[in-house]
């Protein structure tokens, strides 16, 4: 496999990855384990950061006139990307809510 079709799968894994890393930040932190939460949501940052930066290369050549072959496996990569944004700010919120919850409850 090479070309748009190798972009757009290593799209999708970093996005998965990030998605993957957000949801068990999540779960860490239920556990009341903030150290773990915070690591895993820097580890889903760090997949996300590579798959936009992947992405980014795509818009670049495009802003430079190459041809980008538009395929559903492209827009299903960018739909992906933006799913783990949406997990990813939601993770950060539950977090959050986690942590005033635990030193409200004091325990």
């Amino acid at each position: 496999m090479e070309g748009i079709e190798a972009v757009c799968f290593q799209i999708i894994s970093f996005a998965g990855s990030a998605k993957s890393c957000y949801m068990e930040a999540i779960g860490a932190a239920e556990q009341d384990d903030y150290d773990k939460a915070k690591a895993l949501m820097a580890e889903g940052d760090s997949c996300f950061h590579e798959g936009h930066r992947i992405h980014a290369q795509l818009i670049t050549k495009e802003a430079n006139q190459e041809k980008i072959d538009i395929r559903l496996l492209l827009i299903h990569a960018e739909d992906q990307m933006m799913a783990a944004e949406t997990v990813q700010i939601l993770a950060e919120k539950f977090i959050h809510l986690h942590e005033r919850m635990y030193r409200i409850e004091g325990a």
